[in-house]
């Protein structure tokens, strides 16, 4: 094993240029998932007639899908009905798991919102705010204090599996580990330590960020 060279400062830069790729995927694929997710969650916990049916099975669909299956239906199937923007791995990787986890956030979000005791919406119903009104006021914050732990624990699984997106050859941080140890045998171990070390490293920061934001809204 050749640390030396497998931690080169060319190397160690490739590396973190992966990383700042699966920083910004997981990024706006976290935004934009939550916001789905979330919108998905609360009409489907309002059950509105027929869409929150047709949601039911989207997210039903959705979830039981490989995430893989995902990605490559959007890397390589969308551009073959006129979505050309698709052929850029970084944009197909982002609707991918963006998807994929609002599908899954979509039933954090509900099960929040169920979790909540039956009698805070009829009080507040009654105490003159439309459904709207209580969902939004009374109801929505309640639910998200109990939503934080799944919801972190969601999106440090969404920023894991940003490295699957390496099948559609998006440049993140697994992807260029690879190529860095496939430049020489003695790398290989080395680089995968330090890939290791960088995804504990981002989701632990992750998980106390989170932990900090609990006892804050506790």
């Amino acid at each position: 094993m050749d640390f030396a060279g497998a931690y080169a400062p060319e190397n160690l830069k490739f590396l973190m240029q992966g990383l700042y790729v699966t920083l910004k995927v997981a990024f706006f694929s976290i935004i934009f998932s939550f916001i789905l997710g979330a919108l998905v969650g609360t009409l489907r916990y309002a059950r509105v007639p027929v869409l929150s049916q047709a949601l039911a099975v989207a997210v039903e669909t959705i979830r039981n899908l490989p995430l893989l299956l995902i990605i490559f239906f959007t890397r390589f199937a969308l551009p073959e009905v006129g979505l050309k923007m698709f052929q850029n791995a970084e944009y197909a990787a982002i609707v991918a798991l963006t998807v994929f986890e609002a599908a899954m956030i979509a039933e954090i979000v509900r099960s929040g919102l169920l979790s909540i005791e039956k009698g805070q919406m009829e009080a507040a119903r009654s105490s003159g705010l439309t459904y709207v009104q209580a969902l939004w006021h009374v109801i929505l914050p309640q639910a998200l204090r109990r939503m934080v732990p799944p919801l972190v624990s969601q999106f440090i699984s969404l920023l894991k599996d940003t490295s699957l997106a390496t099948v559609i050859v998006l440049a993140e941080l697994m992807h260029n580990m690879q190529i860095v140890a496939a430049k020489n045998p003695n790398w290989v171990i080395p680089v995968f330590i330090a890939g290791a070390l960088i995804y504990f490293v981002v989701n632990y920061v992750l998980s106390l960020l989170a932990k900090r934001l609990e006892v804050r809204q506790t």
